[in-house]
């Protein structure tokens, strides 16, 4: 059953969740942002793999920048643009899963990750931020509409 197909009462809690979970990612994000540019700077330099060819503190302004502008974005763009912010926020978190497999094979400890566990469990994790941006903002739900509605027209 889509969306659509649902009862009102399901639709309005759908709406809901998804507002709920699409504001506490932009509050998230943008907590996140705020702590790579003030008190876990050298905690994130730390997971900015040798291999990016920048210097690690540049990264971590960057990339601190970038998610306070998603978290925000998640807080204030319009039912409209939202499945396009939430393509964003799951590009930016497939983006920097790379820096998080790095910290795991080179064993570099940060934000209390002091074992190849518990560095592996946060692996585990980024594919649920992914699933996350995508559900709360209905990008995935849109995309699957318009591919929907690609094939009933090519059918006709």
């Amino acid at each position: 059953m889509t969306d659509v197909e649902a009862p009102p009462a399901a639709r309005r809690a759908t709406a809901v969740s998804r507002t709920i979970g699409r504001v506490s990612l932009g509050l998230v994000l943008a907590m996140a942002g705020v702590s790579h540019l003030t008190s876990a700077r050298e905690e994130f330099q730390a997971q900015v793999p040798l291999w990016v060819p920048f210097d690690p503190d540049l990264v971590v302004l960057g990339s601190g920048v970038v998610e306070i502008a998603l978290g925000a974005a998640l807080l204030v763009v319009g039912r409209r643009h939202r499945p396009l912010v939430g393509w964003a926020v799951a590009a930016f978190f497939v983006a920097i899963f790379p820096g998080n497999i790095s910290q795991l094979v080179t064993g570099t400890d940060a934000f209390g990750l002091d074992s190849d566990t518990a560095r592996a469990v946060r692996l585990l994790f980024q594919p649920l931020l992914v699933v996350w941006a995508l559900w709360s903002t209905g990008a995935w739900r849109t995309w699957r509409d318009r591919r929907r509605e690609r094939h009933v027209e090519l059918q006709a």
